[in-house]
């Protein structure tokens, strides 16, 4: 077997795993580099750990640290209350509230995961007394934070331009996160249209009252002030945001602001690794030639007018499972120049939009972090079956919506 096929075979191996185990395939991707780095490719161990993304792995913990403070203070809870009460009693105005603040959040840094974790165990709660059903909450909070998690400053969205830039499609990264903002945002307002109107279901006693609103102390002030001068800094002044994340995280710390204990467990390390792991896998794929063996098989699946669409269903499906920052992002956009070329035409910023759409707009499935979030805050059994089914068929089906989505939207949005 050569590098390039056993490198190939390696990833969709982990790729595999990553779907049907709970092994981080972050650690078994970089058991694999080694194994086919040193003893099929003939490398020094050096080569392979010369493939580790230092800059992500830094940018990543970074970001992760300061949002972790953040929420270990109680500042990002104070902010979701607040926003809550906003509301007032429009009780139709619920969904689409939750749906912006998921996005807000979501978009300033901490990403789909950590946004919908905060403010799922409030919305669910809180839309359940009101009449509004836990599927359309859990499409709104769900869609609404991934609809931020590909802006500039949040980890995925890191991830999908540094893999971007890597393919030689850099330079992007307002187009990336306004196309799959659109995207969310069409398919919450088709799903907010059709649910809203339905009769509510008979009100349940939620098992957890939502806390009454808190105030803001100087604590909380603090911290709002040093995220937003880290925002302005990348921003504005072109920050590393990795290294800027960690001076913010450090000046929380030192002000004694901020828990660096609580915040250190709050840090998403296994994502971390995972995204890091498969990042060293794919290095040693492409130095193999496996990436080219791998453009040339999907590149027969596709033809000009169709791969927006295709790329977009091919990649759905295994985001359903598997992880879109671990695994999908990292693994395909790196791919997108050498499977135009094969496919002979394509928009290549146009195929790493639908990469990036048809990825994400399935997350909201059971199988995923965000969908199992959200059947997580359901306390009866019977209830959680039904909405682990309803979130079930909604993200198998988003695999198609989102190939047509994208066939409609990503060649539009990328030359605009």
């Amino acid at each position: 077997m050569t590098p390039a096929v056993a490198s190939l075979v390696a990833l969709l191996v982990a790729i595999l795993l990553s779907m049907v185990s709970r092994l981080n395939v972050g650690v078994l991707s970089i058991a694999f580099a080694w194994l086919i780095g040193v003893y099929v490719a003939g490398w020094k161990p050096e080569q392979v750990a010369a493939g580790f993304p230092t800059t992500l792995f830094l940018t990543l913990a970074g970001v992760g640290l300061l949002f972790a403070l953040a929420d270990a203070n109680g500042t990002l809870e104070r902010l979701t209350q607040r926003a809550v009460r906003a509301a007032g009693g429009n009780v139709r105005a619920l969904p689409l509230m939750f749906f912006a603040l998921a996005f807000a959040i979501s978009s300033v840094g901490p990403g789909a995961i950590a946004s919908v974790a905060l403010l799922i165990p409030l919305a669910m709660p809180i839309c359940t007394r009101a009449g509004v059903s836990r599927f359309l909450t859990s499409l709104m909070v769900a869609n609404g934070a991934n609809a931020g998690n590909l802006s500039p400053v949040s980890s995925v969205g890191i991830i999908a331009n540094m893999k971007m830039a890597e393919a030689g499609i850099g330079g992007h990264a307002g187009k990336v996160w306004f196309a799959n903002l659109v995207a969310h945002a069409v398919v919450s307002l088709v799903a907010y249209a059709v649910l809203i109107r339905r009769p509510p279901a008979p009100t349940v006693v939620a098992s957890a009252t939502p806390p009454d609103v808190a105030g803001f102390d100087a604590r909380h002030w603090f911290t709002l002030a040093v995220i937003g001068a880290w925002i302005i800094g990348v921003v504005a002044l072109k920050l590393n945001v990795g290294m800027a994340a960690f001076g913010a995280a450090v000046l929380l710390v030192v002000a004694g602001r901020g828990d660096e204990g609580s915040a250190m467990k709050k840090v998403p390390w296994g994502v971390i690794v995972m995204v890091c792991g498969v990042t060293v896998l794919i290095a040693v794929l492409d130095e193999t030639g496996g990436m080219e063996l791998f453009s040339s098989m999907l590149a027969r699946l596709a033809e000009p007018p169709t791969i927006n669409g295709v790329i977009a269903f091919v990649t759905g499906l295994i985001s359903t499972w598997s992880s879109t920052s671990g695994v999908v992002l990292p693994a395909f956009l790196p791919a997108v120049p050498s499977l135009v070329a094969k496919v002979g035409g394509g928009d290549p910023l146009a195929v790493a939009l639908s990469i990036n759409i048809g990825s994400a707009l399935v997350d909201v499935s059971p199988l995923s972090t965000l969908g199992a979030l959200c059947v997580s805050t359901v306390g009866d059994l019977r209830e959680s079956r039904l909405l682990f089914k309803a979130l079930l068929i909604w993200g198998l089906s988003m695999s198609v919506v989102g190939a047509v989505v994208s066939q409609l939207l990503s060649g539009v949005l990328a030359r605009s």
